[in-house]
């Protein structure tokens, strides 16, 4: 049986951008270079388990999530359910349900932030 290989550097890098940050951003908390950053979520970085701890927590998401990304842990949803119809099966792409979910949070920080400054 053939080891799954951990994408930890993948599941970094879609954290990252649902939390809206950018890797200069990331680099910056880490204190890293953006190339050493970027060879993080290029997986061409060995991670220690402190290193994933302290992204875990830049991220606020558990370890485990890095570790083992699913976007059902984001949005509550199940894996691709097949709906039976009167006469014909109708897959549920959830691919698009996760766009569509992404880019409203996505607006609703937009609109956070607009409130914060405005505020000033």
């Amino acid at each position: 049986m053939e080891a799954k290989s951990l994408n930890i550097g993948d599941n970094i890098k879609k954290f990252r951008e649902l939390k809206g940050l950018t890797r200069e951003q990331m680099a910056d908390y880490l204190e890293l270079s953006v190339s050493a950053y970027g060879n993080i979520e290029r997986n061409k970085t060995d991670l220690t388990i402190s290193r994933v701890q302290q992204i875990a927590q830049i991220l606020e998401v558990e370890i485990a999530q890095i570790l083992n990304f699913d976007v059902s842990q984001i949005f509550n949803i199940e894996h691709n359910e097949v709906i039976q119809g009167s006469h014909s099966k109708v897959e549920h792409n959830y691919a698009d349900e996760y766009r569509e979910k992404y880019i409203k949070m996505l607006e609703a920080e937009i609109e956070r932030l607009k409130k914060i400054l405005g505020e000033r």
